[in-house]
């Protein structure tokens, strides 16, 4: 949204609107780079004809990194089950993404760990990028190794040629085990623009509800077991505590990073896609300031 064909900078020099400096006129340029009001203050300053040509930066079609967090945390909670489908929140966060890219004519890349070996597409479009959509996004492979976010954004940096300077890197994620803050920083030297999509359910992860004296099913985080429990009043509170607390924490560190992140809530398309106008109308708002 907002966005049009060529709106990403480039660091070389070609046809594009944002100027990049000016220089003498060489046989073989083409006129109408000519500065011509610059070119006549020089030509009377220096009493003869002198010509001042305005060179701008190239624009270029936007690149787009989508890192998919697929370890076993992401698909635990799938329907009937009450709680946010992480792993559906994911895929329609991903699709978006694909979408907005092919509308102004950039390129995706994507990248996972699942089975601990990286998936890798660099950043294109074509039949490739029908695989991604049609064969990898679907799939119900969500066993990647612990700290595979940070090895797929380490993976990225590795890549310099795929993924340039400027490139959109989304990492699609709940965060319950966040990459460190020097693997964030390797990105940022890379020029890499990270958004953090900070996927958590609502009630249950960023908050926790009042039901001291309920039998509630919980799943623990590592084993994937279910089992009833009954919170007291104290405990639930506890844990209301923590979960905003930890949420508040993750989303300090990505501001003082200069991190921009989505909280995505839901695995509706329009709420996901709320989500990311908010984040867009936010970073509008900062540029402007």
């Amino acid at each position: 949204m907002g966005l049009s064909f060529g709106t990403m900078g480039s660091y070389r020099r070609g046809a594009g609107s944002d100027v990049a400096g000016s220089r003498p006129y060489q046989e073989g340029d083409n006129l109408h780079t000519i500065d011509w009001a610059a070119s006549a203050r020089l030509s009377s300053a220096r009493q003869r004809d002198e010509f001042i040509v305005r060179e701008r930066f190239a624009e270029e079609a936007p690149r787009v990194v989508v890192v998919s967090d697929r370890r076993p945390e992401m698909a635990f909670f799938q329907p009937p089950l009450p709680w946010l489908d992480k792993a559906e929140a994911m895929r329609q966060t991903i699709e978006l993404i694909i979408q907005s890219t092919a509308i102004v004519g950039g390129f995706v890349g994507y990248v996972d760990f699942a089975e601990g070996e990286p998936y890798w597409l660099p950043p294109q479009g074509g039949r490739r990028l029908w695989e991604l959509r049609e064969e990898r996004l679907p799939s119900n492979l969500f066993d990647a190794p612990a700290g595979s976010v940070a090895d797929a954004v380490l993976h990225l940096i590795e890549h310099a040629k795929a993924v340039t300077p400027g490139s959109f890197v989304f990492v699609a994620s709940d965060f319950s085990e966040p990459p460190s803050e020097d693997v964030w920083l390797r990105a940022l030297e890379r020029r890499l623009d990270v958004v953090p999509v900070v996927i958590q359910d609502l009630t249950w992860e960023q908050s926790f509800p009042d039901v001291a004296g309920i039998v509630v099913p919980m799943r623990d985080a590592r084993s994937g077991r279910m089992t009833d429990v009954r919170l007291t009043r104290r405990e639930a509170s506890a844990r209301h505590a923590a979960n905003e607390e930890r949420l508040a924490s993750l989303l300090d560190g990505f501001e003082k990073l200069g991190l921009d992140p989505v909280l995505v809530s839901s695995s509706d398309p329009v709420d996901i896609l709320a989500a990311f106008l908010d984040w867009a109308d936010m970073r509008n708002l900062r540029r402007v300031a």
